[in-house]
């Protein structure tokens, strides 16, 4: 009446526990190995992490900050040239700087040299039409006409903003020392008191291109604004001609803070030509320039701001550069040790009076 249910055979039972506790021995060996491993690697990687340690050590009692980051920047330059796609990939994870992406190259020096050329036809600018017979572009209104300058402006394309071109001269100055008034940190420090931080936070030394983080008061109730930007100039005595170009950039050294607001959009081009010598009173001077401010005025309220701003400031400037002719205070020479079609220079360590030296300083003339 009951069906009989078949029973295994005692063996077979004694085999299948075997079997289970084998599997699970080998299991307990697996994790066992792999516990071994991943203790190793933890050895090892931490043995080289404290390695680097003491290596970035010694190389910090040994060297300068800036010689420490140049030694940094020509070991990721060979990374990069023999892995580039790896590199910026690498570049954008570990926050490098991009030199070869963001430099000033030779091509953008001497394109803006050539933009002198529009000088002479901006003499024959109709201050009433704001067109130009010759080379300037059209597009150009003037708004400002003063004894030693003129600024024009005209819109940017698919923007509510403004770039601002200025033509001026001076024949009180040597354009050796206009030149060097721009481009010297410390003294700027002293005749501009709207810098509120001013400093050179990296440098290309093959193209002598410069990274400057510069931090700057704006009219009240505006908050103060700061900007990151390389800057790079040219000497060039062939052609007579002074450069310096600037242009914002990110650089990982100066992150945004809650201090300032950061502005994105910015350049400046100074042409400089001098009526004779780098060295004797009187010059010309071309000056393109635009940025974002990031203010919540409409256009044209910005553009009364930099159109009443900008007399006070080249009057500035141009006092300044009168101060550094007369030697009543001591400037750095950028221009000193520069060749004729020499790109990869160092500027001179000399200054022009007795005042100790130091590094470089902002491109723009004007923000």
């Amino acid at each position: 009446m009951f069906h009989s249910v078949p029973r295994r055979p005692i063996c077979d039972i004694g085999r299948a526990s075997v079997g289970a506790g084998e599997a699970a021995r080998s299991g307990q060996k697996k994790k066992g190995l792999l516990s071994i491993f991943a203790d190793h690697c933890s050895f090892v990687t931490g043995q080289r992490l404290r390695r680097a340690c003491q290596i970035g050590e010694l190389y910090s009692n040994l060297y300068s900050e800036r010689t420490r980051w140049t030694l940094v920047g020509n070991i990721w330059r060979r990374f990069q040239s023999k892995h580039a796609p790896a590199g910026k990939l690498v570049a954008a994870l570990a926050g490098v700087f991009m030199w070869d992406n963001e430099k000033i190259q030779d091509e953008e020096i001497r394109r803006c040299g050539l933009e002198l050329q529009a000088l002479d036809a901006a003499k024959c600018l109709n201050t009433a039409s704001g067109t130009v017979s010759g080379q300037l572009e059209t597009g150009w209104e003037m708004v400002m006409e003063e004894k030693d300058f003129r600024v024009w402006k005209r819109p940017i394309p698919n923007s509510h903003l403004y770039e601002y071109r200025v033509l001026g001269s001076y024949n009180d100055v040597t354009p050796r020392q206009f030149f060097n008034v721009q481009l010297d940190t410390e003294y700027r420090k002293k005749w501009d008191s709207l810098v509120i931080k001013l400093e050179v936070v990296d440098r290309d030394v093959d193209t002598g291109s410069e990274v400057v983080h510069w931090a700057t008061h704006f009219p009240y109730p505006m908050y103060s604004r700061d900007y990151v930007y390389v800057r790079r100039y040219s000497v060039d005595a062939d052609n007579n001609l002074m450069v310096l170009v600037s242009r914002a950039v990110q650089h990982p050294r100066v992150p945004e803070t809650q201090e300032f607001v950061r502005v994105h959009s910015y350049q400046s081009k100074m042409v400089i030509r001098p009526h004779k010598s780098f060295d004797e009173n009187g010059f010309d001077y071309l000056l393109t320039y635009s940025d974002n401010p990031q203010t919540v005025f409409p256009r044209y309220c910005v553009s009364w701001m930099v159109s009443s701003g900008m007399p006070d400031f080249l009057e500035k400037l141009h006092t300044a550069a009168l101060r550094a002719k007369n030697l009543e205070v001591g400037i750095h020479d950028y221009a000193g040790v520069i060749k004729s079609s020499d790109t990869n220079r160092q500027p001179s360590q000399e200054r022009l009076s007795g005042e100790s030296p130091h590094t470089g300083g902002p491109g723009q003339i004007y923000a």
